[in-house]
């Protein structure tokens, strides 16, 4: 800070020694420790002051910062960074903008009303193009004949008429 050097600092004190006097020195040396002190103190303040100020500048600006990138939706930031000129877009939306043209237009050699109901397909027609697949008809299982009765009964638990009177 200041080029001074020890010889520099020696000639000091000894003018302040003949100067205040041996009785005078520590007196001295103790005020002038306690304005250095208060210096010190005093610039630590203005140092934590200017650093809050900064820090609450460089808050300010990420919160701008931060608005304008919640102000665009992050999918737009992302398509203009893949797809700069829009190539891709294009090229992915002609096909499909060319379906939903077929698609919305009429089929002109079958159209369907709303009155008209579609013919179902008999089953002799179906069996008929496709005789591999033809529909053979059982007879339905006998039925329980009366000497199974008994042992569908014996199969029956028994209860306990004292039991249940």
């Amino acid at each position: 800070m200041f080029d001074i050097g020890w010889s520099e600092m020696a000639i000091i004190a000894v003018v302040i020694l003949v100067v205040l006097g041996p009785k005078e020195l520590p007196h001295a040396l103790k005020t002038f420790s306690h304005w250095m002190r208060a210096a010190r103190k005093l610039g630590s303040e203005f140092q934590s002051g200017v650093n809050e100020i900064v820090r609450d500048a460089e808050l300010e600006d990420a919160k701008r910062e931060l608005q304008k990138i919640s102000k665009q939706p992050i999918s737009d930031k992302i398509e203009k960074a893949i797809d700069p000129a829009g190539d891709l877009k294009k090229a992915i939306n002609e096909p499909i903008a060319e379906t939903k043209a077929a698609l919305s237009e009429p089929a002109s050699d079958a159209t369907v009303t709303a009155d008209a109901a579609p013919e179902k397909p008999s089953i002799a027609d179906m069996t008929a193009t496709m005789p591999s697949l033809a529909v053979t008809t059982e007879a339905p299982p006998p039925a329980a004949s009366p000497a199974s009765e008994p042992a569908l009964a014996a199969t029956e638990p028994k209860t306990d008429k004292s039991l249940s009177a």
